[in-house]
């Protein structure tokens, strides 16, 4: 029993077969926002129009097209959801241990108590940071429940992490979707760093206007005009130094280097400039100031260690498992891969090779979660042994407890994720994915603008850049071979296209409705942020477009 992809199936006909291809997606959202039903009941009726159009228009065996929904819905558990499950599982010990408190007064200090500017250090700054080594929606998880110990209503935090979770996501996890766009694409080491540099000359302009949107989204224009010189500086720092280290330094390490930037520049700011009506915007939004464990507002040096102790063991713990080659090389080779049924060795390209990477990889040590847990048990020791006399007390049953109360809130969010995976590896596997790609790739010299919609629509699908270059790669310099474009840059439009559409992938709506404790609100959430996706791909839009002319010296070309 073997299946070839054949993007043309329904009728012989790529348009109809493409336009067929998208009825999985419109269904998942006309039920999520029209029929108001919850997201794991969407992603599982949008999972059946996907299974009836793979096996019916796309002609694909239905054990096969079943056993892909499984594959999906695997990958789904695990690593995605026990990644999830353990980064909120990890704040918790913070919260239990009530040293979060004492962080919040941290980030309470540094913002000059404006919890806008404490959104933009904790959703854009750290987040991008913890985009930057652990990624698989790690981030949002960890942050959203930060911005909502603020005292933000939970819609409000869940919008402001998902916006937020934008212009790092490029170089996210150590830049593994721009490796994997190299990759996929066939490109050399040199090209795949022409790729990171193209990517740095667009991604630094989501970058800036992203402070200014969290502070809007916070506190409305008057949030926006009383921290135009924090939201500037962020911005403006985190910019130039994802642009310069992209460019000229390593680009895997991009993110951290921005990240760091843009915390000591508006550290440094703040030792200058002090935001105003800090009073009355806590008044307005009804925020009560943060409180010390022992009911005092008096930090000492000893506090404020144990309180970054935590974000300080994951940035060691995620930096020894990336960088170089020795670690991450023994972590890799406990991976087992695992032939998936009537997928691996089933499965053919439209050009009769065999499909690679069909098998499901179990990552035991390689994992982002496993790497949370051993982080994790870390912390608690140290909370344990240093509790300063009982006054951070933590016990071994309070961490087993924090870790089964957080499984349980999440078992509808993991039935979500699980079927969002299966809908996605459907539509993948079934060739329907490739049809919409196919398409947009026979537009002609209007592909240049339309290309960063691939990687949107792949990241929509699949909640991963890196799974969306994946499945786009070779298409997008295919088309940019036959149309004469500079394919490093078409493979920069798939990977920035897909930035800005990973804040409606329903996994990180799932995500983030989870950690700010909206299971089912899915669809307020995606309301909410939905406008700024299509405004954020429409200026990527035209600036790809605009890089493949007038403004082609932001698009090197390497032979």
């Amino acid at each position: 029993m073997t299946y070839q992809i054949q993007p043309d199936a329904v009728a012989g006909s790529l348009a109809l077969s493409a336009l067929l291809s998208t009825l999985p997606l419109v269904t998942f959202f006309v039920m999520l926002l029209g029929v108001k039903a919850r997201a794991h009941t969407s992603g599982a009726v949008a999972l059946l129009v996907a299974l009836l159009i793979g096996i019916f228009g796309f002609k694909m065996p239905a054990v096969m097209a079943i056993s892909a929904a499984f594959r999906g819905g695997v990958y789904g558990l695990l690593p995605i959801v026990f990644v999830i499950l353990t980064a909120i599982w990890f704040y918790q010990i913070t919260v239990a241990s009530g040293r979060f408190e004492d962080l919040r007064l941290v980030f309470d200090k540094m913002g000059g108590g404006d919890v806008r500017i404490q959104s933009m250090l904790i959703a854009f700054c750290f987040g991008g940071l913890l985009e930057a080594l652990a990624g698989f929606g790690a981030p949002v998880a960890i942050t959203a429940t930060m911005i909502l110990a603020l005292g933000i209503p939970p819609i409000r935090a869940a919008s402001i992490v998902l916006i937020a979770n934008t212009a790092p996501v490029a170089f996210g996890a150590v830049a593994i979707p721009i490796t994997t766009a190299g990759d996929v694409g066939g490109r050399t080491a040199e090209q795949t760093a022409n790729i990171a540099a193209i990517v740095g000359h667009q991604t630094p302009f989501l970058a800036f206007f992203v402070p200014f949107i969290i502070a809007f989204l916070v506190d409305g224009w008057r949030g926006v005009r009383e921290t135009v010189p924090a939201a500037f500086t962020i911005g403006l720092s985190f910019g130039i130094a994802q642009w310069a280290t992209s460019n000229f330094f390593a680009y895997q390490l991009t993110d951290v280097v921005a990240c760091i930037v843009a915390l000591g520049a508006a550290f440094v700011l703040l030792r200058f400039w002090k935001p105003v009506g800090v009073p009355e915007l806590r008044d307005r939004l009804g925020i009560e100031e943060p409180h010390a464990i022992d009911g005092g507002d008096e930090l000492t040096g000893s506090r404020v260690w144990w309180a970054l102790f935590p974000y300080l063991v994951v940035v060691i713990i995620f930096g020894i498992a990336n960088l170089g080659t020795t670690v991450p090389e023994f972590l890799k080779s406990t991976d087992i891969k695992i032939p998936w049924p009537y997928i691996t060795g089933h499965m053919f390209s439209t050009n009769g090779d065999e499909m690679e990477r069909t098998e499901y990889k179990l990552q035991l040590l390689n994992n982002p979660g496993t790497l949370l847990v051993i982080s994790g048990i870390i912390v608690a020791i140290a909370y344990m042994i240093f509790n300063e006399n009982g006054r951070y007390k933590l016990t071994w049953g309070e961490v087993g407890k924090e870790f089964v109360d957080t499984a349980y809130r999440m078992r509808w969010s993991a039935v979500t994720i699980a079927t969002v995976l299966a809908l996605a590896f459907v539509m993948n596997y079934s060739s329907q994915t490739v049809s919409i790609g196919s398409f947009f790739a026979n537009l002609g010299p209007a592909f240049a603008f339309f290309a960063p919609m691939l990687g949107w629509v792949g990241v929509a699908v699949t909640g991963s850049d890196t799974s969306a270059n994946a499945l786009f790669a070779k298409l997008q310099v295919t088309a940019a071979d036959k149309l004469g474009l500079n394919p490093d840059l078409m493979l920069a439009a798939n990977t920035t296209g897909g930035v800005v559409g990973k804040m409606i992938s329903p996994q990180s709506l799932a995500i983030a409705a989870t950690a700010v404790d909206m299971e089912g609100k899915e669809s307020e959430i995606f309301k909410k942020v939905v406008g700024w996706s299509f405004g954020f791909l429409l200026a990527v839009c035209i600036l790809i477009f605009l890089q493949t002319n007038v403004l082609d010296f932001l698009a090197p070309v390497v032979n």
